[in-house]
């Protein structure tokens, strides 16, 4: 699922198949009697139709999952600004290290969502948290006692380390490969019943079928992929974050 254009490609294929199957089906058993084509119509049109729900309950799901990887790359650019700003607070060496270390921490999350390649992303994280021991250590080190202001700085790098958690949380949520299954065998049925049903062999109508299902299959892989597909949150609040700290 981590590549929506095979997803494309692989769908059509094996619908398109599955419609010539149907044909060679019925052409060999002969085709359906008057009799019987209303009742078969009736069984074809409530399967497209469980096919139908079942693609729009992907899609949402997609949809969900991709605004939940948009919201919390917005929560996590909104954390690390806050607490390079409570890093003021702290004593002078101290807000120095920690804000050198939160750039170089906004430039790994700027990697972690642009990168593709599995072996930068396992540096990316790794790099990241020896990043979030280092930021931790220096508000330890920059310790002097106890106090509300320092509480409200140890409280703001917990957000920031946490966000980073739910972050990674949002990425790992995919729709279930199981989910993908079921939806291809609805899919491989529905044509298989089309190929089955028609009064004549012109392959061209078993194009029309595959090519919408497929459509709908790879704009669902696409949107539900955060590294493989077209559609990826982009991030523009680190971007904008990253921008704006110079001048902070």
């Amino acid at each position: 699922m981590n590549f929506p254009f095979l997803v494309l490609v692989l769908s059509f294929l094996v619908l398109v198949l599955s419609a010539w199957t149907g044909d060679y089906f019925r052409r060999r058993e002969g085709s359906l009697k008057e009799d019987e084509r209303d009742d078969y119509s009736t069984v074809v049109g409530a399967t497209l139709t469980l096919l139908g729900l079942i693609i729009g309950f992907s899609f949402s799901m997609a949809i969900g999952r991709y605004d939940q990887r948009k919201n919390y790359e917005e929560e996590e650019a909104n954390a690390i600004g806050t607490e390079y700003l409570r890093a003021d607070l702290l004593p002078g060496e101290t807000t120095a290290k920690v804000h050198a270390l939160l750039k170089k921490y906004i430039d790994q999350r700027l990697l972690f969502y642009t990168t593709r390649d599995p072996i930068q992303l396992a540096k990316v994280n790794a790099d990241t948290t020896d990043l979030q021991n280092q930021l931790w250590s220096a508000l330890l080190q920059g310790r002097v006692q106890d106090t509300p202001v320092y509480a409200v700085v140890v409280s703001g790098m917990n957000d920031v380390l946490n966000s980073q958690g739910y972050t990674q949380a949002a990425w790992w949520n995919r729709i279930p490969i199981a989910a993908w299954g079921l939806l291809a065998a609805i899919a491989v049925g529905c044509n298989f019943l089309i190929g089955f049903g028609v009064r004549r062999s012109d392959r061209r109508i078993f194009l029309v079928i595959p090519m919408a299902v497929s459509i709908a299959l790879f704009l669902i892989a696409d949107i539900d992929s955060p590294r493989g597909g077209a559609i990826r949150v982009k991030p523009q609040n680190l971007i904008s974050l990253e921008q704006s700290l110079p001048a902070q």
